[in-house]
């Protein structure tokens, strides 16, 4: 298993993995051209975020996706994670894990003081999975919680909501 940036070549298994996620979180009005020109910008220029995949043997398994926020209140770069995903067949062996550690790597190095990530309620095996990576769930009040971290350890509130290095280039 590699986790690696995601490069221009892999846009087309991205995108097939981006339709899976949006099939499980029954999302809709899926418009692959668009998506794939968004996912091209992102790996592109990173200038609002950076894609990060898990491969085996040659096929992508997950991604995750960051975008970027400058923040007054926090004081600085923030990242938010935008989409996490990891194909059912491949959970469980750590992919999940190492994704989130190498953009969390990434963003301490970038200087980003802050990485959340929205969850859907009742989305429990997400829960359990970011909860073993040091978060803290908000107190539920819709149909989504929000999960923080404080980049350099130190856990964080949690608060409803919705720059980091680009793969060794900086922000």
């Amino acid at each position: 298993m590699a986790v690696r940036c995601a490069l221009a070549s892999d846009v087309p298994q991205l995108l097939a993995l981006v339709r899976r996620y949006w099939q499980f979180q029954g999302l809709g009005a899926f418009d692959a051209l668009r998506l794939e020109v968004l996912l091209q910008e992102l790996i592109g220029s990173g200038a609002r975020g950076q894609i990060w995949v898990a491969e085996r043997a040659g096929t992508l398994c997950g991604y995750l996706v960051l975008v970027y926020v400058v923040s007054l209140e926090h004081q600085g770069l923030m990242a938010e994670i935008d989409e996490f995903f990891v194909l059912p067949e491949a959970r469980g062996g750590g992919l999940g894990s190492a994704l989130l550690a190498a953009a969390e790597e990434a963003l301490k190095h970038a200087g980003c003081v802050r990485l959340q990530l929205q969850l859907a309620v009742d989305n429990e095996a997400a829960h359990v999975s970011t909860h073993g990576a040091a978060t803290r769930p908000a107190p539920a009040t819709g149909s989504s919680t929000s999960r923080c971290r404080r980049l350099g350890g130190e856990i964080c509130s949690f608060r409803r909501s919705t720059h980091a290095a680009r793969c060794g280039r900086g922000p």
